[in-house]
This record gives structure tokens, sequence and C-alpha cells, in this order.
């Protein structure tokens, strides 16, 4: 099993950044593969990215450039800088771990996941 705690959303402006942490515990987080994703109200779960030891990372066209994901094996940690926010980007922000080799981008590849994160980008 594989507990995963998120921290760091909140508000922000426009324009502006913000960094999301995600702490796992209960299994050697260095095997794992870790991804992020969000949900919009009305809308479906959407990947962006994710980064594993076999492949580095991997992004969602939309976030390319703005979004940035890293991993801290030593501290267990995954995160998710998030610059240049746009009001579109407003949505809870999950994180997610996988054992496949590969980022995958299919929800249904990822068993364990954080409890998610708020996060409103104000105009």
């Amino acid at each position: 099993q594989v507990q995963m705690v998120e921290s760091g959303g909140g508000l922000v402006q426009a324009g502006g950044s913000l960094r999301l942490s995600c702490a796992a515990s209960g299994r050697a987080f260095s095997t794992l593969t870790a991804g992020w994703f969000r949900q919009a109200p009305g809308k479906e779960r959407e990947f962006l990215g994710g980064v594993s030891w076999s492949s580095g990372t991997k992004y969602a066209d939309s976030v390319k450039g703005r979004f940035t994901i890293s991993k801290d094996n030593a501290k267990s940690t995954v995160y998710l800088q998030m610059d240049n926010l746009k009001p579109e980007d407003a949505a809870v922000y999950s994180c997610a771990a996988s054992i496949k080799m590969k980022v995958p981008d299919d929800v249904r590849m990822y068993a364990y996941w954080g409890q998610g994160s708020q996060v409103t980008v104000s105009s």
C-alpha cells in the first residue's frame, strides 16, 4: 500500500505560480511512477504529466512549458510547479502513483491517489 498526501493548493492570481507537493509513504518511492491529474467542475479528469525512474518526465501538451514535475526520492515527494497560471487552470489537482515503468496517461493505470488539492486562479 502507498499513502499519498498533497499540500500546496490555494488561490493565486492569473500569471502567478504555485507549487504542489505530494508526499508518499508505504512503499519504495523510487520505484514508483508518479503522475499529476486535475479535474475541473463538469469535466473529466485530465492527465497533466508524470515522472518515472525509467523514462523520465512526460507532459500533456496543454501544460507543457508552464508546468514542471520533479521527484525527490530522498524525501519520497513529487512536486508540480505551475507557472503562468490561467483561470482555466482552476481545478482540483491530484497526485497518483503507478507501478508502471513508463508514465501512463490513463487514470486506470494508477492505483494510489492523493486526497486532491483545490487550485483557484483569479483573473
